[in-house]
């Protein structure tokens, strides 16, 4: 016998002993399988092996008409036996097959679960022997196998964790009946009823037709060098199917009479707990991950689409209900099915919007004196339903748009914004309006709670459509906070518009950052005149202050004329001079409505500090030289014209501050009841319970033609921005029809407002007038762009 002959017989007695105790369960140390491992690989590399393999002829490629039962009836002979590696691979795949019959032939007597136990503790250990096998053979996996399937094309050589594969499917799968799965699927039904069961043999006998089953075409399959991956056929086949089939009645006939004893919503919990089961099982290994893909739409065609109607109709009623808990788990089954979410969207829109409509209708009467009422409202309404699109919806996208846009329908399109002379601008409005009560002065709010109503704020400010009106009204009420030095918090104020920049661009806030700039830069001028002043030794009042604004960042509208105090003239001319000498040609106005100063009494009793515009400071000094004065000498020398003058007299009659013997002071007087030949004198019986007094309260003729403008400036700005869309649009398009040229620019301009359609045809005439656009002679629909 030749060195390789022994080493052979060596090899396989020390093989086939570990291998029995593997099957028997019995311990194999870590040492014995390492000197195995390294004894095989040895005998791989013998002397006498290498001549062998050196001189061993190469018999030709198997052919056979029929490789299954060529396989089955596979000759040893047909092999390069003689070349190390034949041997072995054949003396393993006889002991599998023995071992495999034998402990098959000695268990024909079980039936049901003690067969089914049998199977799968036996598949267990065999699996796990051949994989331990599957590595111990490397080297030959790597040559001698490699070497008959790749050279000499014979495919029934597999590498030795696919042939044990082969040898298990030949023993056990030959059984037409497999008439172990319906036990399996048995198991699979007690474990739904609730009841114990080894939820392991299933796992095992699923596992065994997965790694197992490879077909003919599996075996046929070129892409396999040694190792054959199964397409997994005969586990759908075998097992898949019938376990599918059988979930199918299992649920059919649970879900009927589940309802015939409950009512929907217990059923849709039911339902809800039985698809978690269904996937639960799966995460532990239960059967293949495919069979989940396959499994799911069935369970759920059968407890949820044939009931849809009713579940869609119970999800509605606890939308209604407010019911999140209840309404999640509807949710959840109204999910799995497509496009069955539909009507709950509509729901979800048509009850925000209702709900709403309501809130605002029941507040709508204090809305003009209570801005703060109307945002608190629609904030209600939105963070209530807000929190069910959230946990209810799990703030899935196609909810969160249904109830945004529900949430857009109702708040620029309200009671109050339909109210005569109102405009869906109002909503604009009345949100710059509460920003103005929560930044000015007086607000007891602390920080933290400011900084939540701001994040709020800017909730209301995502649905408001006139983003462009609320700009210009915010931005009148942030000038005078900022030149009445009304602002609570500078770092208040930058957070809203920080907040206005991140929601709307640097564009939409850049206006709204330069005016806090000129405050800054103002402060800092004022002290480099004051320095000038006390450097020159020029005498000036000693409380002045001036604040210089660039008229395009600030909304402010240019106040009729008014003749100076002759006592303020001195320091006014100083610092014009001053400053066109720093910044040689700009031109400063004067905004007298905004300009105030304080005037103390002199005749009074005790004396009070009068806070006063610049038009009625210029009113109260000229009765330092007069006792009395005609209202039309009044407007001689102070310049202020009568329309304007009448209605700052009224304010100062009726602060008792001046009087008129003519006018009885009652809650009716109006400025049209001031004469121009009325005497006007200084009432010395002036008294107050506090010792400054504000008298400087807006006019309301001013206030009016500045609301008049912003109305107009809102639609001239809103007819440019359509203007430049539409040549911007033409421009890169060349020619486009109507229809087109409407829906490329409404993306354009919906950000900042949302543009009527006669608009946007008005603004394509105009252009068409000014020769930007030409319509087409044939076709009137047809615009092209004209260079």
């Amino acid at each position: 016998m030749s060195q390789t002959n022994t080493l052979l017989n060596q090899v396989w007695t020390d093989v086939s002993n570990v291998m029995r105790l593997m099957f028997h369960l019995q311990p194999v140390t870590k040492d014995t399988t390492i000197k195995l491992y390294n004894d095989i690989d040895n005998y791989f590399r013998s002397r006498e092996s290498d001549k062998i393999i050196l001189t061993a002829p190469i018999n030709k490629p198997i052919t056979t008409n029929d490789s299954k039962q060529k396989d089955d009836q596979e000759n040893e002979k047909e092999v390069d036996t003689i070349i190390p590696g034949g041997e072995l691979y054949f003396y393993l795949k006889s002991f599998l097959k023995q071992y495999l019959t034998t402990i098959r032939a000695n268990r024909n007597n079980l039936v049901d679960e003690d067969f089914l136990r049998f199977y799968a503790r036996t598949w267990e250990t065999y699996q796990k022997v051949c994989e331990v096998m599957n590595k111990l053979f490397t080297f030959m996996n790597n040559n001698w196998i490699a070497r008959e399937r790749e050279k000499n094309n014979n495919q029934n050589i597999y590498n030795v964790y696919t042939m044990s594969m082969k040898v298990w499917q030949e023993i056990f799968f030959k059984e037409s009946t497999h008439f172990w799965v319906p036990t399996c699927l048995k198991l699979i039904t007690q474990e739904r009823d609730g009841e114990k069961v080894e939820i392991s043999l299933i796992h095992l006998v699923a596992q065994s037709y997965v790694l197992a089953g490879f077909t003919e075409d599996d075996r046929k399959n070129k892409n396999y060098k040694t190792t054959i991956t199964p397409s997994l056929s005969t586990y759908v086949e075998y097992f898949e199917k019938p376990f599918i089939k059988e979930t199918e009645e299992y649920y059919l006939v649970e879900s009927n009479n589940y309802l015939e004893k409950n009512s929907i919503n217990s059923y849709i919990k039911k339902v809800s707990e039985r698809l978690d089961q269904e996937e639960k099982r799966f995460k532990k290994d239960y059967l293949h991950d495919t069979t989940l893909e396959k499994l799911m739409p069935t369970v759920e065609e059968i407890l949820i689409s044939k009931h849809l109607d009713s579940i869609q109709e119970e999800a509605i009623k606890l939308l209604h209900a407010e019911k999140t808990g209840d309404l999640r788990i509807a949710h959840g089954l109204i999910s799995r099915i497509k496009d069955a979410g539909k009507p709950i969207q509509k729901a979800l829109q048509d009850y925000t919007k209702t709900a709403g409509i309501y809130a605002i209708n029941s507040i709508k009467t204090t809305v003009s004196k209570d801005p703060k009422s109307y945002v608190e409202a629609i904030l209600e309404v939105h963070e209530r339903l807000s929190t069910i699109v959230k946990e209810g919806f799990c703030d899935e996208p196609s909810y969160r748009f249904a109830f945004d846009n529900a949430c857009g329908k109702f708040i620029n399109d309200n009671a109050v914004t339909k109210a005569p002379g109102s405009s869906s601008a109002k909503s604009a409005e009345l949100l710059a309006k509460y920003c103005d009560t929560l930044l000015r002065k007086g607000n007891k709010a602390d920080k933290n709670d400011t900084d939540k109503k701001i994040d709020q704020i800017m909730v209301a400010f995502y649905y408001i459509h006139d983003k462009d009106a609320f700009q210009r009204y915010y931005g009148k009420m942030l000038a005078k906070r900022l030149v009445g030095q009304l602002s609570a918090s500078d770092d208040s104020e930058e957070l809203v518009i920080s907040k206005l920049r991140e929601a709307c661009g640097f564009e939409y806030s850049s206006k709204l950052q330069r005016m806090f700039q000129d405050i800054r830069i103002s402060t800092q001028l004022t002290t480099e005149f004051k320095e000038h002043c006390k450097t020159n030794a020029y005498d000036i009042i000693d409380s002045f202050r001036i604040m210089v604004l660039h008229s395009f960042a600030w909304p402010l509208i240019s106040t009729p004329a008014c003749s100076l105090p002759h006592q303020l003239q001195p320091t006014y001319s100083l610092f014009t001079e001053f400053y066109t000498e720093k910044h040689t040609g700009r031109k400063l106005e004067l905004i007298h409505q905004h300009s105030k100063g304080e005037l103390q009494t002199l005749y009074t009793e005790s004396k009070y500090i009068l806070q006063v515009s610049t038009y009625q400071m210029a009113i109260l000094l000229l009765f330092n030289k007069v006792e009395n004065m005609r209202v039309e000498s009044i407007c001689d020398r102070t310049q202020i014209k009568l329309k304007l003058l009448r209605p700052i007299l009224l304010v100062l009659i009726k602060s008792q501050v001046l009087k008129c013997l003519e006018i009885t002071v009652n809650e009716e007087l109006k400025e049209s009841d001031i004469e121009d030949d009325y005497m006007i004198q200084v009432d010395e019986n002036f008294k107050s319970k506090r010792d400054k007094i504000n008298l400087n309260q807006a006019v309301k003729s001013v206030e009016q033609k500045e609301a008049e403008k912003d109305g107009q400036a809102i639609e001239e700005e809103r007819n440019f921005l359509i203007q430049a869309a539409i040549v911007r649009t033409m421009k890169a398009r060349k020619q486009l029809n109507y229809n087109s040229l409407t829906e490329q620019i409404l993306p354009q301009l919906t950000s900042k407002f949302q543009p009527k359609i006669s608009m946007i045809k008005e603004c394509i005439e105009l252009l068409v007038e000014k020769e930007y656009l030409k319509r087409d002679p044939k076709d009137k629909s047809l615009y092209t762009y004209i260079p």
